[in-house]
């Protein structure tokens, strides 16, 4: 990711929000309009996770960002901005929901869009990716911005994952999505269910916490549901929050391909037993939640 030419001035854009929150999205709404690009791919958590491959958790702290580290990270916003003359450079990894505080001194410039959604829907979503077989072309996608001397580590944990599910009782993941401390514990002794549902009130309870110590200035908040149920007017606000230049058009063209048949599906699809299990862990953080 060592382009030719200088790099243009854009402002860093990081989506945080859980697994199955919606993220991609956002962020597929927010490349519409002119002068905003984002890498080729899902997510980045390989360039992120840069001198911290083997860190058992996504939940870095700010004093990880070391030079080398910021250096590593910047270079490939930096890339996206050359690449595709961008004035705003969007990224989404999920698993940066864990660790703001450590986004934040990568990319002091950074704005913050931090995006949630009920924590039925998002434990109902997030069970089937547990579940979901592999995906080549989707892996492939994401391997051209590993660095060759991670990947054999990175193929080798991914594998090893997917052979060992074949010998769990639900035929799931080890782990999917933001690592939190104790998600293993937690995962050997509990259901699936509960484990989605503790993954996403983990993740909202941190970025809720430490973007609370950022300036109001920094940070929109919005919820999946707003998002979904009125695109148009969500997106023109986050837009307006990030002083991205937009029109009825762009917005329009992206209301319409919105389909908010998934907004409640969580409760109609979860048994009624995991509902009831998962039902404190749920309500326990949605007070959190600011709508937009």
């Amino acid at each position: 990711m060592n382009g030719m030419g200088p790099i243009r001035r854009y402002t860093p854009v990081v989506i945080l929000g859980a697994g199955r929150s919606g993220t991609n999205l956002l962020r597929d709404g927010l490349t519409r309009l002119n002068g905003v690009a984002t890498w080729p791919c899902d997510e980045v958590n390989y360039l992120w996770r840069s001198g911290a491959k083997r860190f058992p958790t996504d939940e870095f702290t700010p004093s990880m960002a070391t030079p080398a580290v910021q250096r590593r990270i910047v270079a490939g916003f930096d890339w996206v901005a050359r690449r595709y003359g961008a004035k705003w450079v969007v990224e989404k990894t999920c698993a940066n929901t864990l660790r703001p505080g450590f986004v934040n001194a990568v990319l002091p410039n950074a704005r913050f869009i931090h995006l949630t959604r009920d924590g039925f829907d998002v434990t109902a979503s997030a069970m089937k990716r547990w579940t979901a077989p592999i995906e080549l072309r989707y892996l492939a996608k994401k391997a051209r911005f590993v660095p060759l001397s991670d990947l054999p580590y990175y193929a080798s944990r991914y594998l090893l994952g997917h052979a060992r599910r074949r010998f769990s009782e639900d035929r799931a993941l080890r782990s999917w999505g933001p690592r939190f401390e104790g998600i293993e514990e937690l995962r050997a002794s509990n259901s699936l269910a509960v484990v989605c549902a503790t993954q996403w009130r983990r993740c909202v309870d941190v970025a809720t916490t430490q973007l609370a110590e950022l300036p109001s200035h920094r940070v929109y908040s919005l919820t999946y549901e707003s998002l979904v149920n009125d695109p148009a007017r969500s997106l023109k606000r986050v837009a307006d929050f990030l002083e991205i230049p937009t029109t009825d058009q762009l917005t329009g063209e992206f209301a319409k391909s919105i389909r908010p048949g998934s907004v409640g599906a969580g409760k109609r699809s979860l048994s009624e037993s995991d509902i009831a299990t998962i039902q404190p862990i749920v309500h326990a953080a949605s007070h959190r939640f600011h709508a937009a």
